[in-house]
C-alpha cells in the first residue's frame, strides 16, 4: 500500500474516532444522567412523580423510533446552528449524540432497576439522602451493566458514523462509499469493513473485561 494510499485510511479512521468519541462522552453522561432521573421517578421509587415519568418516558420512546438516517437530516438546522455546517466530522456529533442519549438511557435504566430493592429499603432504614442512595447503592451495584451497556451504545454509535459519512461527515464510513461504491474500488471497501471489524471487536473484548472486572457478584 502507498503512502498516500495509508495516509487516506489513517485519516478515516481518526475521523471516526473522534466522531464516536466526542458523541460518545456527552451521550453517555446525558444518558446515564436521563436514565437516574427515570428509575428514581417511577412509582414506588426514591422520588416518585408519575406524571413526570411518564412524560419523560415517552419523549424518550419518541427519539428512540426515529430512524438514524431520518434523525441525522432532519437535525441539520440544529446543526447548523450549533457547529455552523452541515457537513464534516464535527456535524456528525450532533445527530450521533442525539440518537445515542436515550438509546443509552434505557439500557442504563434496565441495569439501575435491577439493583436488589432490599439494599435499598436497607440504605433508606439507615437514614440515607435520596442522593446519597444513589451514589453509593445504585450506581456502585450497577456499574457493570453501565459499562456493559456503554459497550453496546459505543458498537451501535461506530456502525451509524459508517452512516454519516454517506452525507458527508468524514470517516471510515465516508471512505468506503466515495472509493468503494461511487469508485467502485471493492478492495477499500472491504479493507474498511474489516478495520471496522478489528475496532468493533477491541471494543467489545475490553468492555466485557472491564465488566466483568467490576462484577464483584462473581
Amino acid at each position: 500500500m502507498s503512502l498516500p494510499a495509508l495516509n487516506k485510511y489513517v485519516q478515516a479512521f481518526f475521523e471516526t474516532l473522534l466522531m464516536v468519541g466526542s458523541s460518545a462522552l456527552i451521550a453517555i453522561s446525558l444518558g446515564l444522567l436521563l436514565a437516574i432521573v427515570l428509575t428514581i421517578t417511577a412509582r414506588n421509587s426514591l422520588y416518585p412523580k408519575p406524571r413526570f415519568h411518564r412524560g419523560l418516558s415517552a419523549t424518550v420512546n419518541v427519539f428512540r423510533a426515529v430512524p438514524f438516517i431520518i434523525m441525522l437530516v432532519a437535525l441539520l438546522p440544529v446543526t447548523r446552528f450549533l457547529v455552523g455546517t452541515t457537513l464534516g466530522t464535527w456535524a456528525a456529533v450532533v445527530p450521533l449524540t442525539v440518537n445515542l442519549i436515550p438509546f443509552y438511557a434505557r439500557i442504563a435504566q434496565v441495569s439501575l432497576n435491577e439493583v436488589d430493592p432490599g439494599l435499598v429499603e436497607a440504605a433508606r432504614a439507615m437514614g440515607c439522602r435520596r442522593w446519597h442512595i444513589v451514589r453509593h447503592v445504585l450506581l456502585p451495584e450497577a456499574l457493570p451493566g453501565i459499562v456493559g451497556g456503554m459497550t453496546v451504545s459505543i458498537i451501535a454509535m461506530i456502525n451509524a458514523s459508517a452512516m454519516a459519512g454517506a452525507v458527508g461527515a468524514g470517516g471510515l464510513g465516508d471512505l468506503a462509499i466515495r472509493y468503494g461504491y461511487e469508485r467502485y474500488e471493492t478492495r477499500v471497501m472491504f479493507e474498511v469493513i474489516v478495520i471496522l471489524i478489528a475496532l468493533v471487536s477491541i471494543i467489545q473484548l475490553f468492555g466485557e473485561k472491564l465488566s466483568r472486572r467490576l462484577d464483584h457478584k462473581h
